[in-house]
């Protein structure tokens, strides 16, 4: 099941601090958005708003026709930026974990985890424990975990920031037919204008504080070829450019002051 994700005029404050200012995106079922801004633009704020884990001070959100924040809770998984494995569990538990917190047996979670490992690249890893793993490993684990969750929205928090570059580079061609097998809408968060473009259907720009979408523009999700042919072509970087000029422009820079 795929499920479309809408927002108009969200805006949200912590006390007198003005975090979203006035936010508007269009997500289509089995699409995915990226979004890109500076630090402090309230990018991690909007995807909690939007997976029902806090309520907006203004404006609308909806997942999938849901507005109140119990059915969009009931829709999207959350996957944050730290794999957050258990270290006392082995990957095989790490990763069927979201299915024995939605009631399943321990064994039947294990074997339906345990299926995918091939597939993820994580054949003959099953009993290892999170320290025992790379960080590239343990971040498949935790894909796995957010995938076996069966929720039609994937809200992606920097999920890829904590590697090295070159695991960086290789997670993102790795990810791009794994999301699309899986048929979910996906709204990921980036600082890297790189992954944004090469990840995604589309890429909304946020203002600095308040956060504010300025632009959205296309980006090369499905591109054919390896991902390093990809990003060195020059459609690549003249999308690189445009991207790089909005978040440089006069308009993201006047809404910090």
């Amino acid at each position: 099941m795929t499920a479309t994700v809408s927002a108009r005029g969200l805006t949200h404050r912590f006390g007198p601090l003005d975090v979203l200012g006035g936010v508007d995106l269009e997500i289509e079922a089995g699409a995915l958005l990226a979004l890109a801004g500076p630090s402090g633009s309230g990018k991690s704020t909007l995807l909690e708003i939007t997976g029902g884990l806090r309520e907006q001070s203004g404006g609308l959100v909806e997942v999938n026709g849901s507005a109140d924040a119990a059915g969009r809770l009931r829709g999207c998984a959350w996957m944050p930026q730290r794999d957050c494995l258990l270290p006392w569990y082995s990957a095989l538990d790490n990763a069927s974990l979201a299915l024995v917190n939605q009631g399943k047996s321990r064994r039947e979670a294990r074997k339906s985890a345990a299926e995918r490992f091939e597939h993820f690249g994580l054949e003959g890893f099953e009993t290892a424990r999170p320290d025992e793993l790379s960080g590239g490993m343990r971040q498949r684990v935790a894909f796995i975990r957010t995938l076996l969750s069966a929720k039609p929205v994937l809200l992606l928090d920097e999920p890829l920031a904590a590697l090295d570059a070159i695991t960086r580079a290789e997670l993102q061609e790795w990810l791009t037919p794994v999301l699309r097998e899986s048929g979910a809408t996906v709204l990921l968060v980036t600082h890297d204008v790189e992954e944004a473009i090469y990840l995604a259907d589309r890429v909304t720009v946020l203002s600095p504080r308040p956060g504010r979408s300025i632009a959205t523009i296309d980006g090369m999700r499905g591109s054919p070829g390896r991902r390093d042919e990809v990003v060195s072509s020059p459609a690549f970087n003249r999308k690189r450019e445009e991207l790089l000029g909005l978040l440089r422009s006069d308009q993201a820079r006047g809404a910090a002051r």
